[in-house]
């Protein structure tokens, strides 16, 4: 393996995306800490608050996650690669799609939104002819909505065209 800098035309290396992933885990036990202290960590008249049982887990994870990142920090960088760019590439090509999905259900609704997201990894994931996207995007809400909806009786989140339509 040559030096770091062909690590970095490559991709990210193993050491920073740990060390990212560390701090983010730290981020979201203080976030889930000062939550907690908001709506109490101690014991009330039935027994303990809603923040009592959080409040540790976000310790616990604070503490695990430090511990990790120092370990990390304290070892020297082996160079290993995480992965390559391309791989990250294809991995953000569902993610996003996926996250802006799970945005706009609540409001375009569950059917609409999954319409929506069939179809774009159909024809641009998968490169499938407009008449198989168009069916299977189509045809998926709508048995989704028949075995749900009508069948089990389980409502979904639905938005302004199921209104209009009614159903």
């Amino acid at each position: 393996m040559s030096g770091h800098s062909g690590i970095d035309e490559r991709g990210p290396s193993h050491r920073w995306t740990e060390l990212g992933v560390g701090i983010f885990c730290i981020l979201l036990g203080v976030i889930t800490i000062v939550g907690s202290l908001k709506v109490g960590i101690g014991w009330g008249p039935e027994g303990p608050k809603s923040g009592f049982f959080p409040f540790y887990i976000g310790v616990i994870i604070v503490l695990a996650s430090a511990v990790n990142c120092t370990q990390l920090l304290m070892e020297p960088d082996d160079g290993r690669l995480f992965s390559e760019w391309g791989q990250l590439r294809q991995v953000l090509c569902v993610l996003i799609p996926t996250t802006i999905y799970a945005l706009i259900i609540p409001y375009l609704g569950i059917y609409v939104a999954s319409t929506i997201l069939i179809a774009l990894f159909m024809r641009w994931l998968g490169k499938y002819p407009w008449s198989t996207t168009a069916a299977v995007a189509l045809g998926t809400p709508v048995a989704i909505y028949l075995f749900f909806e009508k069948w089990f009786l389980i409502p979904l989140p639905e938005g302004p065209l199921e209104d209009l339509l009614g159903l």
